[in-house]
């Protein structure tokens, strides 16, 4: 474990007075304990079966999540109407927001409602790009939003920007693609190769697999999307003329976490490990990129102040798992648009983490701990094995059209379902301690908002595969 201590600071020996750690002793305290049931009936398994023991050795320390301490604190911006969407953007920057994601939707039913170069112009007015990185969540819409952003940026080679194409999360959750999904690519690579050169700091693709998660999926195949579409990505931007090493580099990976902070914390080192055997294996050499998005699956309806407990659990796994930006949602997310309060309360989470509980502090502060050195590697085993599969089926288009990845999720979710139901998986507010007659917060206006899009319609019959629709965990209870 590195802390951000200086090199000759001196080492407090915290153990002293202390005897010896001694299993024997644990072990027949434990048997006391559990009057007579066996020791592995404390056993744990993830929805994918990897086995969670109740006491691991000590072990090695493994290389760091990242090469520097701290995360960076993504605010996401959804308001349909653009005018609120600035406001909210402006109010999120001065109040401790590091960068934005700008979710579009021109509908305005999940984001802001915009559909050109000078609409999006209008939602990032005030915001200096150069200091403040944004971030883009725009659909089938990517290849034209990273466009609008070109304009806002006006080509300032140091505007860290996220352009966040990704059509194959687009095609996953929605099951079927305008026009042929190959395309989708091509165009998405074509349009990333020509912002290459004038935004040398930006990100261009985001290889997600988050469609995964929301879909009831588990931690390995989460990270087997993700690595799939990274690779997917990265051949797109090859054949559009990047050389590999450039193409890789410019990749972000996608993924959730939630209230299962030791899972999540998990998941994300092993991203990283995916990560690095990916690239060698295809030549390249660059740390992997995290974004970390909360998990909208475990928001409940029926008692939304706990979601509050849920997304301080994520934020601290992401920050502890070396994330390298943090996107939380707010709490009343699964009963509407958020209040500036509820904006304000995501926003705090995180900046207590970094600022009162020094979080960002230590560069993997889970190294060395024989429990989550062991599920780390658990989980990227399992995640690779995921991978390979998917590969062998055709790569991650062919994967998902044939139902493969599918089919993996809907496992998952019925067993989570079943644990659900038994009780083995408690949701605070909903399973356990529920609340009649609570006080429901308060919700922002729902007017409607809508604007002329470009169709995102490309030649070519329209790919389909079985979507991964998005759950929640209150409605498999």
């Amino acid at each position: 474990m590195t802390s951000a201590l200086p090199a000759d600071a001196a080492l407090v020996p915290l153990a002293t007075g202390f005897a010896p750690p001694d299993r024997q002793a644990w072990l027949a305290l434990v048997e006391k304990t559990l009057k007579g049931a066996p020791l592995g009936s404390l056993t744990r398994r993830t929805l994918e079966g990897l086995e969670i023991q109740p006491l691991y050795e000590a072990a090695a320390v493994s290389f760091p999540a990242k090469s520097a301490p701290g995360w960076d604190l993504r605010a996401l911006v959804r308001a349909a109407d653009p005018a609120a969407a600035n406001a909210d953007a402006l109010a999120d920057l001065a109040q401790g927001a590091q960068s934005l994601l700008l979710r579009i939707d021109p509908t305005g039913r999940a984001g802001v409602a915009l559909g050109s170069a000078e609409a999006l112009a209008r939602v990032l007015d005030g915001v200096l790009l150069e200091v403040a990185p944004v971030a883009l969540d725009a659909g089938f819409l990517g290849a034209k939003a990273a466009d609008w952003l070109d304009a806002a940026a006006k080509g300032a080679p140091v505007a860290q920007l996220a352009f966040h194409l990704d059509p194959l999360s687009a095609f996953a959750a929605a099951g079927e693609s305008p026009g042929p999904i190959e395309a989708h690519l091509i165009a998405a690579a074509s349009v990333a190769a020509r912002l290459a050169e004038p935004y040398p700091k930006a990100s261009l693709f985001l290889a997600s697999g988050r469609a995964a998660h929301e879909a009831g999926g588990g931690e390995a195949l989460e990270l087997a999307l993700a690595a799939a579409s990274a690779l997917a990505y990265a051949k797109a931007l090859a054949r559009a003329g990047l050389p590999t090493q450039d193409a890789f580099e410019r990749i972000v990976l996608g993924l959730s976490v939630d209230a299962d902070y030791f899972l999540s914390l998990a998941k994300l080192r092993a991203a990283r490990r995916i990560w690095g055997r990916l690239t060698e294996a295809c030549g390249a050499a660059c740390a992997a990129r995290v974004e970390a998005r909360a998990s909208d699956r475990m928001l409940t309806r029926a008692d939304p102040w706990t979601n509050l407990i849920r997304l301080t659990a994520a934020a601290f796994a992401g920050a502890a798992g070396g994330a390298d930006a943090v996107v939380l949602g707010a709490f009343t997310d699964a009963l509407g648009a958020p209040t500036g309060f509820a904006r304000r309360q995501s926003r705090n989470i995180q900046l207590v983490l970094a600022e009162e509980a020094h979080v960002g502090r230590v560069i993997d502060p889970a190294g060395g701990s024989g429990y989550l050195e062991t599920l780390t590697d658990e989980i990227a085993r399992a995640a690779w094995t995921r991978f390979q599969a998917i590969e062998a089926a055709g790569g991650v288009v062919r994967a998902l059209e044939s139902g493969h990845i599918a089919d993996l999720a809907a496992q998952s979710r019925a067993e989570l379902a079943g644990r659900l139901g038994r009780r083995e998986v408690k949701l605070l507010g909903v399973t356990d301690f529920p609340i009649d007659g609570g006080v429901a917060p308060d919700l922002a206006s729902a007017a409607a908002h809508a604007a002329e899009a470009p169709s995102p319609r490309l030649p070519g019959p329209d790919s389909r595969c079985p979507p991964l629709a998005p759950v929640r965990l209150e409605d498999l209870a």
